[in-house]
């Protein structure tokens, strides 16, 4: 049973960067698919990006495409996604999330969850 952790969250100014962190323990990390939702307040859990267990296949949803970027240090069992040029909209919890397989995710859920971690951006 892999276990996950975030980190990284806060508050920030619009148009600034974050970068959360997520550890995971208990598992082959390499042998996950690994990814990032978030529920803004009073919204639905949203889809935000994902990368393959090695790395090299990478996906984001439209609304954060060219400011996101989801990475993952497989030798230190970690996710990152790196957050620029914030907006108010992105504000939300964030939670790392990992599937069964190392090669295909699915936007509309995960197999296992971290707690989460608050992003705030004002304006």
């Amino acid at each position: 049973q892999v276990q996950l952790a975030e980190s990284g969250g806060g508050s920030v100014q619009a148009g600034g960067s974050l970068r959360l962190s997520c550890a995971a323990s208990g598992g082959t990390f390499s042998s996950h698919a690994m990814g990032w939702f978030r529920r803004p307040p009073g919204k639905g859990r949203e889809y935000v990006a994902a990368t393959s267990g090695g790395g090299g296949v990478t996906d984001y949803a439209g609304s954060v495409k060219g400011r996101f970027t989801v990475s993952r240090d497989n030798a230190k069992n970690t996710l990152y996604l790196q957050m620029n040029s914030l907006k108010p909209e992105d504000t939300a919890v964030y939670y790392c999330a990992g599937w069964q397989s190392a090669s295909h995710f699915y936007v509309e859920s995960a197999d296992f969850w971290g707690q989460g971690t608050q992003v705030t951006v004002s304006s």
